[in-house]
């Protein structure tokens, strides 16, 4: 056993660490000092959209008071754009004063602040006049609200993110409606969003580029999140295939465009062609780029922000011809768990450590070996911990950091990593049901209290020695890559051997 190979300690010098939070799910301060309402607002308001009717009306009041104690490098936090722009023309000085004022104190703590331009809070004005990312007018309106943040935090802000999490922006706000704004427009809303999200996104790094980058020396990219896909049967061309189109269906959706020019040739091939014309797709549901869109978009990323949480077994699953067309039916897969995985929050959330090195190794070969940083990486409870001790998200952290440390020795270049969250804190259609916070917060007492849990400790160690300070903390996680690698060896494929040993699969 002496001979099992282990991944160094220590991350390389430089390398960031962080914790990170977003605009809605933290401020609260919803309709004070001139912010105009957000598509959150609007659908949180709405009786029935979101667990317990709960809203992000005065959410954690404020979010960074703890993190000089975490000893981070960085925080990754996102700017409100009804805070600073109430209309597409208004400018609102006390939003764009408390910004001024949260950079300003991030850096007199030697903290780098990383700044998201969008985390889902669209201004509801654009919702309610041009239909929101539907609308190819988001484009240009998106980019005045840029640029307005190049002028106005440029100067101190050298890391900017275009979009955190668009797949889930086009996919549950414009397919499943379970995220504002709420619209059910299957089989084609996702696509569209998407489109236009994508075109945003290059437009504001070309902005940057020719009129901030030789003053400012800062760098734009965008944080797209992804779980890993697994096939089923490693060996199964069929299985490999689907876990294939898992990858590009979350992942490559929106990276293919932005490193190789063009949305992947499995969902071109999948996606179905039908008459979209009220949505203005013509006879695919998959909208197409020009070339001169293809070539403006390649290239438009100085680094790629990746969110992850999970993983899932694929395998191929043909729908029913009849079946209505959707994003969820268009890739023909089936995603299923192994009931073995932990599952300490929610149920779609399992603890999956080495999906995580797999998706970087896949990133780095599909992209490029583009400069990563991890921008979301974490784990909820549902309840809360007793006496604070949250000791599965310690295991967690632990299990996804030392698969980073994996995926650095393998030559992929990461170069910081963000855990998700700083608090526990609004979650969307969840409200404050699920906790991703290292720091609890007691919402039913006004003045919402925080207390550090026990992975807060952790983490702070983590930080402090750049990796982890005893070998033994990353011994077990090594000893499980060998027996699996050794197991898969002695079994035919991955799912005979799940059957010998009677794991069964469940489907998520």
């Amino acid at each position: 056993m002496e001979n099992v190979p282990i991944t160094p300690l220590f991350f390389p010098s430089g390398f960031l660490w962080g914790v990170g939070s977003s605009a809605y799910q933290t401020e609260g301060a919803w309709d004070k000092d001139g912010k105009g309402p957000s598509i959150w607002d609007a659908f949180t308001h709405r009786k029935g959209k979101v667990l317990g009717n709960e809203t992000g009306d005065s959410a954690c009041d404020g979010y960074y008071r703890l993190l000089k104690e975490l000893k981070v490098n960085h925080y990754l936090l996102s700017i409100s754009w009804p805070r600073i722009m109430p209309t597409a023309e208004q400018l609102n000085e006390k939003g764009i004063q408390f910004y001024n004022d949260t950079i300003n104190s991030l850096l007199e703590n030697n903290i780098t602040p990383i700044v998201s331009l969008y985390h889902w809070d669209l201004p509801q004005v654009l919702q309610e006049k041009y239909g929101g990312w539907q609308n190819r007018s988001m484009i240009n309106y998106f980019n005045d609200y840029a640029n307005l943040c190049f002028e106005k935090f440029g100067d101190r802000v050298k890391h900017w993110i275009t979009f955190s999490n668009p797949w889930a922006v086009a996919e549950k706000g414009y397919e499943t409606g379970e995220h504002a704004p709420g619209l059910k427009l299957g089989g084609c809303g996702a696509y569209k969003a998407a489109h236009h999200i994508i075109k945003t996104h290059a437009k504001v790094w070309h902005s940057y580029n020719t009129t901030w980058r030789r003053e400012q020396r800062g760098m734009v990219g965008i944080s797209l999140t992804s779980g890993w896909g697994e096939p089923v049967d490693p060996h199964s061309q069929t299985d490999r295939d689907a876990a294939e189109r898992y990858i590009q269906f979350h992942l490559g959706w929106f990276a293919n465009p932005i490193y190789r020019g063009d949305y992947p040739e499995v969902m071109k091939n999948y996606v179905g062609k039908s008459q979209c014309a009220q949505q203005g797709l013509g006879t695919s549901r998959l909208p197409t780029f020009s070339v001169q869109e293809k070539t403006y978009i390649k290239g438009t990323s100085d680094f790629l922000g990746i969110g992850h949480f999970t993983t899932r077994y694929v395998l191929q699953k043909s729908f029913p011809f009849l079946q209505v067309s959707s994003y969820h039916t268009d890739p023909d897969l089936a995603e299923l768990v192994d009931p073995s995985w932990p599952a300490p929050g929610p149920k779609w959330l399992y603890s999956v450590p080495w999906g995580f090195r797999r998706l970087l190794n896949f990133i780095k070969t599909q992209y490029g070996n583009p400069l990563i940083y991890v921008t979301e990486n974490g784990v909820s409870e549902t309840v809360q911990c007793p006496q604070l001790c949250d000791e599965w998200r310690i295991q967690y952290l632990k299990g996804y950091i030392n698969e980073i440390l994996k995926a650095l020795n393998d030559g992929v270049n990461v170069k910081g990593y963000t855990a998700w969250s700083l608090l526990d804190k609004f979650e969307w259609n969840k409200g404050f049901s699920e906790r991703f916070g290292l720091y609890h917060i007691d919402f039913k007492n006004k003045n919402k209290p925080r207390y550090p849990k026990a992975s807060v400790d952790y983490y702070k160690k983590i930080i402090s020695a750049n990796g982890f300070p005893n070998p033994r903390e990353v011994m077990s996680a090594a000893n499980f890559d060998f027996f699996s690698f050794f197991f898969d060896l002695c079994a035919n494929t991955t799912l005979n051997f799940r059957k010998k040993t009677g794991m069964n699969m469940v489907q998520k």
